[in-house]
């Protein structure tokens, strides 16, 4: 009779010490705290995010077409859904989803790479790139950084105005007086920059995760990636950059 010993599978030492600790609780839990989990939960959240971000460019070029068609969609944004649900309730519930996925993918990132690290303490001699190494460090940070300015600048009008200046659901005008301030102009498109490099990167490693990608289209999915987070980039910037200019007054 065989040895049953000699067809064990035999795991990552960290793999296996994790698992030993890990309960009897919920499948849901146990996957979490796996890498594979953490790399699910970061593509799963990384997609619905990516999804908000394209819905809110396509909402932002509205100011283009005057201030009637912006300010209306700004309202429109607050009365959807009713008269099942009262003034501004689904849209509080997706900032509410918008948030949870900020949370998981954050803590599913910094979870990841620290189980990563002690996988492989030494790690690898691999030459990276100076600029784009920096670019994957502060990134994410700048980007966290970025959207309180934003929810408090010009979501809650808090910071960035003068006294009486912001008007609730004005936001052409809105739009207008916080990008004719050249400092706030320029961090909006650092930060653009910023969101660009992590939507690059973001969008491929998600297909990678979620089982897209493959050996014939895996370079379709790379250009793929690269041209959604230049236009991304293209579509946020154009509207600071047409207040600047004076293309939107």
């Amino acid at each position: 009779m065989h040895d049953v010993d000699k067809f064990r599978v035999v795991a990552h030492p960290a793999t296996e010490r994790m698992l030993r600790k890990i309960p009897v609780e919920s499948r849901i839990v146990a996957f979490w705290r796996t890498m594979i989990g953490k790399k699910v939960a970061m593509a799963v959240t990384g997609a619905v995010m990516a999804l908000f971000v394209l819905a809110h460019i396509l909402g932002n070029l509205k100011v283009f077409a005057g201030p009637d068609e912006i300010n209306a969609y700004a309202r429109f944004l607050r009365e959807v859904g009713q008269p099942a649900l009262g003034y501004g309730q689904l849209l509080w519930v997706v900032r509410i989803v918008l948030l949870a996925c900020v949370v998981t993918h954050v803590t599913a990132a910094v979870q990841l790479t620290r189980m990563k690290r002690a996988a492989r303490p030494i790690g690898y001699a691999v030459k990276r790139h100076v600029a784009m190494s920096w670019v994957a460090r502060i990134g994410p940070p700048l980007l966290l950084i970025f959207v309180v300015f934003h929810l408090l600048h010009l979501t809650g009008g808090v910071v960035g105005f003068r006294d009486g200046e912001f008007r609730d659901l004005m936001v052409y005008q809105n739009v207008v007086a916080a990008f004719s301030v050249w400092p706030v102009t320029v961090f909006y498109i650092v930060a653009m920059v910023a969101l660009c490099f992590h939507l690059d990167h973001g969008i491929w490693s998600l297909l990678q995760t979620l089982g897209f990608s493959t050996v014939r289209n895996a370079a379709a999915l790379k250009r793929l990636s690269k041209v959604v987070a230049i236009l991304v980039f293209l579509g946020f910037i154009s509207v600071p950059v047409a207040v600047m200019t004076g293309w939107v007054s």
